[in-house]
């Protein structure tokens, strides 16, 4: 079989590079283990994941009423219809993307491939049924593999108790108790979900912190807030082992802890992931490989070989589904002849928590460990008549700004649904926009994204909702 591009992986990425590379004109085929198209983000990640963060945001939502004078009697799950309604938003999309490759004429193969030089790929069956070609020669490739769950031998035992992020996410049960191991966005989320269905949930983290890279000042309401919804958040402490009990995980505890072993029902291993490029046969290629396991690739996602272009988890870091979906149209134009060139000022990062955190561009942290000069300007959401309204008061806007330029480099904001105005930050900072260009948009009142321009008054000297005067020298 011959093609002009065959697109490996059919993620956010894979699927985003293929679609646009037949818009232009490309013949091009699209090679995946999976029976579905999505990749993990969809199948297994972002899209179920926010699904049952849905159910625990609207449960907390009920409870929160409480306060307004409304009482709900507590809630009865049903825990398959639960698990029914997360499979039929994963089946809607998933059958949205195979009737948009259908119509584009992208060639679709389920089989598992491996590179026998640099512009060929041999195929071989992923699911006991073998492709009906086995070999797939291509003008050029571009592998967007994906990542996985990072795993640790020593815990790796064989039991249903310990999971990864696929296992939480399929919901087998509501546990009785449930330990996160890893404190960062994955574990805090599938923590959450476990707890709003009922599971008693504690997590350790071996840093001083949660969500370890983003500012404090962000994370300390998720912290406080987390710390009501959990049994316990363990700090500067790790897990040493794990013995299988039967009926339960043994946990062995090093760090401050008031018990150095307890008892879970279940543990979810949530400490990172790692690109899939192991097993591609890129050995048989000029493809260079680092010593994390990443493709080397340029701002155009080339690699060292000409035929063969990265995007997505496997290219690099930040592994997130937005990045690997601007990386693929990259790519793409790139081979089109366009002049596209991946190098974004910023790519906006979300914990759906509750509250969510979001961040894009420059933060506070990697400025003082560059020695950068910054200022920063925050509005609290206390003065925010949205906020007051709906009742989450905890939230925090706050703005990167370049003191001899006077732009915008970064921002974060935490809050309840902080991923959605992320974006008009992501696009000021995008544009080069001053701290003066975000005053003088006007936002709709009341709203959160009122913080946004607020915080940028805060800035200037301007606020009106908050006595704070610019200083001068």
């Amino acid at each position: 079989m011959n093609t002009q591009l065959c697109v490996l992986g059919a993620g956010p990425g894979g699927y985003a590079a293929a679609f646009l590379a037949a818009d232009l004109g490309m013949k091009v085929t699209l090679v995946d283990l999976e029976p579905r198209l999505g990749g993990v983000c969809l199948l297994r990640g972002c899209i179920p994941s926010k699904a049952l963060l849905h159910v625990a945001k609207a449960m907390a939502d009920a409870r929160q009423l409480a306060e307004w004078g409304v009482q709900f009697a507590p809630p009865t799950i049903d825990l398959a219809a639960v698990r029914a309604r997360k499979e039929k938003v994963i089946a809607t999309l998933t059958g949205g993307l195979k009737q948009l490759s259908s119509k584009r004429n992208v060639q679709v193969i389920r089989a598992r491939a491996v590179f026998e030089d640099s512009q060929t790929l041999k195929l071989e069956a992923a699911d006991g049924k073998p492709p009906a070609d086995d070999r797939v020669q291509f003008e050029h490739c571009i592998v967007a593999t994906g990542s996985r769950p990072m795993r640790i031998p020593a815990f790796d035992l064989p039991t249903h108790r310990v999971m990864d992020s696929t296992g939480a996410l399929e919901l087998p049960d509501v546990p009785q108790s449930l330990l996160v191991v890893g404190g960062g966005y994955i574990g805090l989320e599938m923590g959450t979900v476990y707890a709003a269905l009922g599971s008693k949930v504690s997590v350790v983290e071996m840093t001083d912190g949660l969500l370890p890279g983003a500012d404090r000042d962000l994370v300390r309401p998720l912290h406080k807030r987390l710390s009501g919804l959990f049994e316990a958040i363990y700090l500067n402490a790790k897990v040493a082992a794990l013995a299988d009990k039967q009926d339960s995980i043994e946990v062995t505890f090093e760090g401050d802890l008031p018990e150095k072993k307890q008892r879970y029902a279940r543990v979810l291993l949530s400490v990172g992931r790692r690109p899939n490029s192991a097993g591609l046969g890129l050995e048989k290629t000029r493809v260079q490989v680092d010593d994390r396991g990443f493709l080397v690739v340029d701002k155009q996602r080339r690699t060292a070989d000409p035929h063969i272009l990265a995007i997505g988890d496997v290219a690099g870091e930040p592994m997130l589904a937005h990045k690997a979906a601007h990386e693929g149209k990259v790519a793409v134009e790139a081979l089109a002849g366009q002049p596209a060139y991946f190098e974004p000022r910023a790519i906006p990062a979300v914990a759906f928590t509750d509250p969510e955190i979001a961040w894009a561009g420059l933060t506070e942290t990697e400025a003082k460990r560059q020695g950068r000069t910054v200022e920063v300007a925050q509005f609290p959401w206390a003065a925010s008549g949205r906020a007051q309204a709906v009742g989450r008061t905890e939230g925090l806007t706050k703005w990167i700004i370049d003191p001899p330029t006077q732009r915008v480099v970064g921002c974060g904001i935490v809050g309840y649904g902080a991923g959605d105005l992320i974006a008009e930050a992501v696009l000021a900072i995008e544009l080069g926009s001053s701290v003066r260009d975000v005053v003088e948009t006007i936002h709709p009142h009341p709203t959160l994204s009122e913080t946004l321009g607020a915080a940028a008054e805060v800035h200037l000297g301007t606020a009106t909702d908050l006595y704070r005067p610019k200083r001068t020298s």
